[in-house]
């Protein structure tokens, strides 16, 4: 192969036969199920990279289903965002969400989203499920049960524009890419956005979640101390590509 056909070719890892096709990458009846807790302040700023800021003392569980995604097929994902402020160099703010976990059950969407986006993601083993009257979420990492959440199944209608509204709010996350003699080669923040959301229900209704120590899987870092909401929809949306809004290596 010559140098210029690997120019070409070279989008994603392996080089012959990439983990996941090019985007973009569109969701359909993408199920969400999240629960609002109030956490310790201190840690959350000990974990919120500068240059964001944390709003209040806040944290969103999430599980989401997405049993038709194109190029990433029929998976499962959970984690924990955060409520964030960002003001861009022409003094705009900006509120969204820093997305501190992911754990999830498919390769392609793990090494897509680490290696464009630089998701957080890890293998675990996510469930959503329909119990009865209730939604059940649980996390296991390996053999080890690492989370609980259980919502009341579609007590009350929510206001789907202002879904739709909270959906348009940028998130934001750390990528991540070593050198070969491991020190960091890309260390930045990176932004996206949802894109061509389309809304299709919206319900509230009581929740619980309980989380739990793991050396790995480190969800209770973040301990519950009360649970402030929960709500579950269902989307269909289009991930959009991100940006870099800071360069860490640059102030170096």
């Amino acid at each position: 192969m010559k140098i210029a056909d690997v120019r070409a070719r070279a989008f994603a890892m392996p080089l012959n036969d990439p983990a996941y096709p090019r985007p973009p990458y569109k969701f359909y009846n993408r199920e969400f199920v999240v629960i609002t807790y109030r956490t310790d302040p201190e840690i959350l700023r000990e974990l919120v990279p500068e240059p964001l800021e944390v709003i209040g003392d806040t944290v969103a569980y999430e599980f989401i289903r997405m049993p038709d995604s194109t190029g990433f097929g029929d998976y499962t994902e959970t984690g924990q965002v955060i409520p964030v402020r960002y003001t861009t160099p022409s003094g705009e703010v900006q509120e969204g969400s820093y997305v501190h976990s992911m754990y999830l059950d498919d390769n392609s969407p793990i090494a897509g989203g680490r290696e464009i986006w630089g998701f957080p993601k890890k293998l675990a083993t996510p469930k959503l499920t329909h119990e009865q009257e209730v939604l059940v979420g649980t996390l296991h990492y390996g053999s080890v049960l690492c989370v609980t959440a259980t919502m009341g199944y579609k007590h009350r209608e929510a206001d789907l524009a202002q879904v739709a509204k909270s959906m348009s709010k940028p998130a934001f996350m750390i990528k991540i890419i070593p050198h070969v003699d491991c020190t960091p080669r890309i260390c930045e923040l990176v932004r996206y956005f949802m894109e061509d959301v389309t809304v299709k229900g919206a319900w509230t209704g009581p929740a619980q979640l309980q989380l739990f120590q793991h050396v790995m899987c480190d969800v209770a870092r973040l301990p519950v101390r009360e649970v402030v909401s929960a709500i579950h929809y269902v989307a269909d949306l289009t991930l959009g590509l991100g940006e870099v809004v800071h360069d860490y290596l640059k102030e170096a």
